[in-house]
């Protein structure tokens, strides 16, 4: 059989985030994972989430916060939700399990909020979760067989068949054992420094240490006009505490964008692939320029139309779906 095509492993993060710039908007979420009946039991997820106006002039001003703390079972079933600010439908979530349906579900229940931080972090609650038992692996050598990966397992891909769901678990490839079951251990990682920039201390919301097995989904988004065209700097990671006192990274992404601000299309794209867990993975960046040319706006479902199976990066996706707010953030610029 024919391997994929295989690229050096990405093991370099672009370390804390970049310097605010004058007459920018930053949006930055988090969704912190932690296991307070340990290992194999369900788990707490913490969103968190703020859009911050940075003007040439004056004092930043948080345009928009919000959260959620979502109680979930192995199977990454919503046992318990409480979101932030408020909403009255959010108990409908209950008994929802991450991926495709809980996308579904939120777009359904709670598509009145769409564009804000909240519904951001709801969002992304599929593929936190998916990847947020993977922190065990650097506390357990038996985690890859225990019933909190075994749960989530089952869970993801085309109910646990991971073939070809995506780039880096492309038939044939690194992803997998000679026997064709997906290979958990052999996962390559990088030890990551801290997101916050020690000369911003307002560049991220809050954030609080993590310490033990406990692992954070934290996303960057950068807005800016230039030259006509609205610039946009993404910075993405899922990383979690290690046993050292550091932190390890199993995802890592940069991506660049120009928007043309009269209607919403994607003029350029740039993704480099930074921390990825195969060889495989870095392929997923080139393939994604073929969303260039449609509405952002669009691109919750534009990308999964467009970028699916080997076409795409699950967590690259997830990266690029999120530019869906940014034209509508933008017109809230100086």
């Amino acid at each position: 059989m024919d391997r994929p095509q295989q690229f050096p492993f990405a093991r370099q993060s672009a370390g804390h985030a970049p310097l605010r710039r004058p007459d920018s908007i930053r949006r930055t979420t988090s969704i912190d994972s932690d296991w307070p009946e340990g290992f194999g039991q369900p788990w707490d997820m913490v969103g968190r989430a703020r859009d911050l106006l940075t003007p040439a002039e004056g004092e930043p001003v948080v345009l928009a916060s919000g959260g959620f703390q979502i109680f979930t079972s192995p199977i990454r079933e919503i046992l318990k939700i409480a979101v932030s600010p408020d909403h009255p439908r959010a108990q409908e979530l209950v008994g929802i399990r991450a991926g495709g349906a809980s996308r579904h579900a939120i777009a359904n229940i709670l598509g009145d909020i769409k564009g804000t931080p909240t519904f951001q972090l709801l969002d992304d609650f599929a593929g936190a979760s998916l990847v947020a038992g993977w922190i065990w692996s650097q506390w357990r050598g038996d985690w890859a067989s225990g019933p909190q990966r075994s749960a989530q397992q089952s869970t993801a891909g085309r109910k646990g068949v991971m073939d070809d769901i995506c780039t880096g678990f492309a038939t044939g490839g690194s992803a997998f054992k000679p026997d064709g079951t997906p290979d958990n251990v052999n996962q390559s990682f990088t030890e990551v420094g801290p997101l916050e920039h020690p000369d911003d201390p307002l560049g991220w919301h809050a954030m609080p240490y993590q310490e033990g097995p406990q692992k954070r989904r934290a996303r960057r988004i950068d807005l800016w006009r230039e030259n006509g065209v609205i610039k946009v700097d993404a910075g993405f990671q899922d990383s979690g505490s290690n046993p050292r006192g550091g932190r390890t990274a199993i995802h890592e992404y940069r991506v660049y964008a120009e928007i043309d601000p009269a209607d919403d299309r994607l003029l350029a794209l740039q993704a480099l692939p930074l921390i990825l867990p195969y060889r495989e993975c870095p392929g997923a960046s080139v393939k994604a320029t073929r969303m260039i040319g449609q509405n952002v706006t669009q691109f919750r479902g534009a990308v999964l139309e467009t970028l699916p199976a080997t076409l795409g990066c699950t967590h690259l996706n997830d990266v690029l779906r999120a530019l869906a707010d940014v034209p509508a953030l933008a017109r809230l610029l100086p």
